[in-house]
């Protein structure tokens, strides 16, 4: 009995060591676990405090670098808005950032730079302002001194004349025999000169190189290698004053140009006009010249003819032009008011003739010719005809005289 109690206490006992050691361990882990916990917080804290002062240097030299970039844009701005209000401003908040705690971020960078250029162009755009405006090109009859001439109908124009055409009595005049510059006035010598030549209007003609303006450098709306009508290009050239149809017209006359303005200068002679001269059939060179006498002349011929006088009157005109359709206007737009009887007329500009207008109408039963030369802006000739109209209507005027000052 005894032995067999021994037997079982000693095989009891390493069970019993052997359920204590598990019990033993875990009290042991338990007794090391804060000493564990405080080095992983030591290991951490000491991390942090790596980590903490590398980001500091870098912090600290990112900043230097923002803070030079931020000295060097707050010196360029400063420099261009130098006298800007908006420049100054950007540069003392630049200055600021630069010595206060914060740098500025690359937003408020960009905002100073573009304040700063707009004080640049603000200052340049003062600049300009200040220059003076170039002085307005004068007409031959501006040089003359022929704006300073009066007359009683308070016109703009500097040369003026009206006429009965029947009786060929001279209504109006002011400075009528002076020689100027008459610009598309030329086009109505041109077409008479074609339609009296009685040449096929249904042939078809090309503008070419030859036929762009490169004295003057207007522009047209026939590009080079059109290819319309002779009677198209007349009625252009006289309703909407189309260069290129005009000198085109010249070019194919039989004989060449050269031979066209020959006849044209002819043909002026034989008229009487005695101060007129021609060099070529557009009126873009101020060589072309003319006195309103010589014009007045002039308009009485060709408004005997019917096919001038329909192309001139005409108010508006459409032309193929390869795919295209061309709309064109007549130049004068009295043509379009009903209280008017426009018999031919043409109007005429360069800068060295100024505003011109020649027509021929009924007025108070009168058929009367009327040229002004040089008028000083593009509606005051056509107010100047309104003038002279409502006075031969009102007044049923003897001739009178204005102005006939001109010596040249």
């Amino acid at each position: 009995m005894g032995a067999i109690s021994i037997g079982l206490a000693l095989a009891a006992a390493p069970a019993m060591h052997a359920h204590a050691a598990p019990k033993k361990a875990a009290k042991l882990a338990e007794n090391h676990k804060p000493a564990a916990k405080s080095a992983t917080k030591a290991a951490a804290a000491s991390r942090s405090a790596t980590v903490a002062k590398a980001d500091s240097r870098k912090d600290s030299r990112n900043n230097s670098q923002r803070g030079a970039a931020a000295g060097k844009s707050s010196e360029k701005v400063a420099a261009s808005a130098k006298g800007g209000k908006r420049g100054a401003k950007g540069s003392e908040r630049l200055n600021v950032a630069v010595g206060g705690a914060k740098a500025p971020s690359r937003a408020q960078q960009r905002a100073e730079r573009l304040a700063a250029r707009e004080t640049r162009v603000g200052l340049r755009s003062a600049v300009h302002t200040q220059r003076e405006a170039p002085a307005p090109r004068l007409s031959m009859a501006q040089m003359a001194g022929l704006h300073h001439s009066g007359d009683p109908l308070d016109l703009k124009s500097s040369v003026a004349l009206v006429l009965d055409q029947d009786t060929r009595e001279v209504l109006f005049s002011k400075n009528d025999h002076a020689v100027l510059p008459i610009a598309s006035i030329t086009k109505l010598m041109t077409g008479l000169l074609v339609s009296e030549a009685r040449l096929p209007l249904d042939e078809m003609v090309t503008i070419t190189e030859e036929d762009v303006d490169y004295e003057k450098g207007s522009s047209s709306r026939l590009a080079v290698g059109t290819t319309l009508t002779r009677g198209e290009l007349m009625h252009l050239a006289l309703m909407s004053s189309e260069n290129r149809a005009a000198h085109a017209l010249g070019r194919s006359y039989p004989g060449g140009l050269q031979r066209f303005v020959t006849l044209m200068n002819n043909r002026a002679a034989t008229l009487g006009m005695r101060d007129t001269r021609y060099v070529e059939p557009t009126g873009l060179s101020s060589s072309n010249r003319s006195s309103a006498v010589d014009l007045a002349t002039l308009v009485a011929t060709a408004s005997q003819d019917p096919l001038m006088r329909q192309l001139t009157t005409s108010q508006g005109y459409e032309v193929a032009v390869g795919s295209r359709v061309l709309q064109y206007n007549n130049t004068n737009r009295l043509v379009h008011k009903p209280d008017w009887q426009i018999g031919l007329q043409k109007t005429g500009y360069i800068s060295e003739a100024g505003q011109c207008l020649v027509m021929q109408a009924r007025v108070a039963g009168r058929k009367v010719i009327m040229v002004f030369l040089d008028s000083t802006g593009k509606y005051s000739r056509l107010a100047d005809a309104e003038r002279v109209r409502r006075w031969v209507e009102n007044e049923r005027p003897a001739a009178t005289f204005a102005g006939n000052g001109y010596a040249g």
